[in-house]
């Protein structure tokens, strides 16, 4: 049993902050290097490409609800994401090493199953480590240092892939994949308090097996119009947001692959040390107020949209992901801590996230399919400019929200 007076050990919070480092890559997979290295190095059309990204979003949010019901129900949550971690490095190996269309897509379910497994439960070890009071903030460094891994991913697979091979990315994440199991494996089990880690108590509540905690039904959980909306902003969200930066690097590509992954490396970078202090930012100001933070992170998208459509520079399109940075980081962190407020007390914290995440997952598989097939017909600046539209009205309805 976990003694509500006894903190997190410093070993267990840096084995928290080392975990987020080397996962964040993982997360994805390969994520927008796949696009490029599939049109450059393979000669993929933009149809087929939109396919296999939207492959592994499909099965995220087929898988994402019940894993978060899992992370819920079970204990062995430093488990999950070892398992899951060494599924990533399984489907990236595969796709490395037999590119044909059955193998990518296979490989990209299989991350996708796999990257439903860590939002929930690294947003589960964290609270069952640190408590609501602590996690605004805990969750603001969760996100930086997620953000940072990216920053180093993003510099290691720009180098492998211009100056080794291309296929180079795929056993980096590999590699980043191991490195994050053995970082879980050094947070200690006994710190983590499973009960506050599914949203089933405070702080300051004595919950036993003689006095187990009173967990919400999922129909009057999800009969929550507040938790409704949020997921359907959340959809539209990553609809508007999710294909942009494969395109980009799509764009890039064009004429001149040698360097492209070189520019899509400089994209992410820019965009994650932004990332950095935007999400530690969050994690300060959230305490306070979480609605205007959020609404804020809405509203800078729509330009990065009209933006993109104004020239081909590779410097300006670069630049660009400044803004991707600042919503980026927002939504990371206020994400998870208002889904924590909506499920307080509910025991149902996870399964939760699992629906926040489902929502992420669909507004992400429509984004990249329908902007493939958009960008094949009419072009890339149609799709951006189609993007941005839709951000402009997601807007509208998250200001709506209660």
């Amino acid at each position: 049993m976990y003694e509500k007076s006894k903190k997190p050990s410093q070993k267990s919070l840096w084995a928290l902050d080392y975990l987020n480092l080397f996962l964040a890559d993982v997360r994805d997979g390969v994520g927008p290097y796949l696009a490029i290295y599939l049109k450059a190095s393979e000669n993929w059309n933009p149809a087929n490409i939109g396919i296999a990204m939207s492959a592994s979003t499909i099965a995220t949010v087929i898988a994402q609800t019940p894993t978060g019901a899992l992370v819920d129900r079970l204990r062995q949550k430093r488990m999950l994401i070892v398992v899951a971690a060494a599924i990533v490095s399984i489907g990236c190996i595969a796709i490395a090493l037999f590119p044909s269309f059955p193998i990518v897509i296979g490989g990209q379910i299989l991350i996708g199953l796999a990257a439903a497994v860590f939002p929930g439960a690294i947003a589960a070890i964290t609270l069952g480590l640190v408590g609501h009071d602590h996690l605004d903030r805990r969750i603001g460094r969760n996100e930086s240092f997620n953000h940072a891994g990216n920053v180093l991913a993003a510099i290691l697979a720009g180098l492998v892939g211009s100056f080794i091979t291309s296929k180079g990315i795929f056993f980096l994440v590999a590699a980043m994949a191991v490195a994050s199991a053995i970082a879980v494996l050094r947070i200690r089990e006994k710190e983590i308090d499973h009960e506050l880690a599914r949203g089933a108590k405070d702080e300051d509540e004595d919950v036993s097996e003689e006095h187990p905690h009173h967990l919400s039904g999922l129909s009057q959980l999800f009969s929550d119009r507040r938790i409704l909306l949020f997921c359907l902003a959340v959809v539209l969200f990553h609809f508007a947001n999710a294909a942009m930066l494969p395109l980009v690097g799509q764009r890039l590509s064009e004429g001149k692959a040698a360097g492209a992954t070189l520019y899509m490396s400089a994209c992410i970078i820019v965009a994650q040390l932004v990332m950095i202090p935007s999400a530690n930012l969050a994690g300060r100001f959230a305490h306070a107020e979480r609605k205007p933070i959020f609404l804020f992170g809405f509203a800078v998208l729509p330009i990065r949209g009209i933006l993109y459509t104004l020239t081909n520079n590779p410097y300006f399109l670069v630049s660009v992901q400044i803004l991707d940075g600042v919503a980026g980081g927002i939504f990371g962190v206020l994400s998870v801590l208002m889904v924590a407020d909506l499920t307080k007390g509910t025991g149902r914290f996870n399964v939760t996230q699992g629906a926040l995440n489902t929502a992420v997952g669909i507004g992400a598989c429509l984004s990249n399919l329908l902007a493939g097939f958009v960008v094949q017909k009419a072009g890339y600046n149609v799709a951006f400019v189609g993007l941005a539209a839709i951000r402009l009205w997601r807007l509208r309805f998250a200001q709506s929200l209660s």
